[in-house]
């Protein structure tokens, strides 16, 4: 069976493990600290921080800008529920909208769904791809909205708008516009957990890019202490000498990441660039290249003038399949021996917001782009001949299934 996205565990991974292990230091540390410098260096932002997921890192910074029950939060119909449970564990409104076709935030969708209780935008980086980042923001600027905007805290009465804070679970590596994804938004979380293309078995990170008059390197301290229970003093800062007294500051949550993790993401983040992106575009362009010789096929778009995605989920549409028939295509390429999945289900179609009164339905562009579509595997061990072997499963289970259902 080829898996659908198993990480990449070599020697170098091992040895890294191994030597933290035996550091005797495993928990938040030093590796931590330097995984945190070179995420920065390689975004292109000031600070990082590093957490035990990105859904914490979407909660601490909702949290952090003082959204609360009253307010509302506009995310895509079409995520992760991670997306949206952070902004009910804040006692928030979720409002969901439509997206495009290209499985992204419909910027003008954002716009009819503003109000004065509107407190945060977040867009998701769906499959790789960067949302269209600069509308949003000038979105957020635009004078009309601003004057709607009614702060409630602190933070939100010093940026003065909406804040913007990007689902980037997916986006680690894409670019828009020439620059890395986190450069964009007033704050990027991004996932590392072990499917993603830059892995820490589980973890994520939040950049910091919170215009002047905000210090990220205070915001930055206030995460630390947030994200460890609202303790002054970590577990580095407490080997000094005399350093066991600490106080807490802040009711905060338990969310860092380890030296075990860290040392992981080190190892990926070094060889990230030059040879995991590579070979994951060379799966993208395989794929795209066979694919786009039937007309059933919707192959995704992972490259365009000013984006350039992270090539992190091959999210293939069957063209005028409905959900049933898809279903029954997947079933079929199983059989065959290969895995795939589905990304994702509308958030509106799951059980707690159905319940709520949210209806998938009434996001119809979301609705279609999942009934048709069909996750590949792509990781960096996949080797060519594997990549031929899901294309033959895929395509004859397609026309297996599309024959009997003329």
């Amino acid at each position: 069976m080829i898996p659908f996205s198993p990480p990449r565990v070599d020697q170098k991974t091992i040895d890294a493990v191994t030597e933290t292990l035996l550091s005797g230091w495993i928990t938040t540390g030093p590796k931590t600290k330097l995984f945190e410098k070179k995420l920065a260096e390689y975004i292109g932002v000031s600070h990082v921080m590093a957490l035990n997921s990105a859904t914490a890192g979407l909660e601490l910074m909702l949290r952090w800008f003082g959204v609360s029950e009253g307010d509302e939060v506009i995310i895509p119909a079409y995520t992760y529920c991670a997306t949206a449970n952070v902004i009910t564990h804040c006692g928030a409104k979720v409002v969901f909208v439509d997206v495009n076709s290209d499985f992204n935030i419909n910027v003008e969708e954002i716009k009819k769904n503003i109000t004065k209780n509107t407190k945060v935008i977040m867009p998701v980086d769906i499959g790789g791809m960067p949302v269209d980042y600069d509308e949003i923001m000038d979105l957020v600027k635009q004078p009309e909205i601003q004057k709607l905007f009614s702060p409630s805290s602190e933070n939100q009465e010093k940026l003065g708008r909406i804040m913007v804070l990007a689902d980037a679970a997916h986006s680690i590596g894409a670019k828009y516009k020439g620059k890395y994804t986190g450069t964009q938004a007033d704050a990027s979380s991004f996932s590392f957990h072990a499917v993603k293309n830059l892995t820490t078995a589980e973890g994520g990170g939040v950049a910091l890019n919170l215009p002047e008059p905000f210090e990220n390197e205070d915001i930055y301290k206030f995460l630390c202490l947030f994200s460890l229970h609202g303790q002054s003093k970590d577990a580095l800062a407490k080997t000094q000498i005399g350093g066991w007294k600490y106080d807490i500051v802040e009711a905060g949550f338990k969310c860092n990441m380890t030296d075990i993790q860290a040392a992981i993401g080190l190892v990926e983040l070094e060889r990230y660039e030059d040879d995991t992106l590579v070979r994951r575009r060379e799966i993208f362009d395989m794929y795209s290249s066979k694919l786009s010789e039937y007309d059933w096929a919707n192959v995704p778009v992972y490259e365009i003038d000013e984006k350039i995605s992270c090539y992190h989920v091959y999210m293939l549409r069957i063209n005028h399949a409905s959900e049933e028939i898809r279903d029954e295509i997947i079933k079929k390429i199983s059989e065959k021996g290969v895995s795939v999945n589905v990304h994702f289900q509308p958030v509106p179609n799951f059980s707690f917001y159905r319940n709520q009164g949210y209806d998938a339905k009434n996001y119809p562009v979301a609705y279609k782009n999942y009934e048709q579509e069909i996750s590949l595997p792509v990781f960096y061990n996949l080797t060519n001949e594997q990549v031929n072997t899901v294309l033959e499963a895929v395509i004859n289970s397609v026309e297996e299934v599309l024959a009997v259902n003329a």
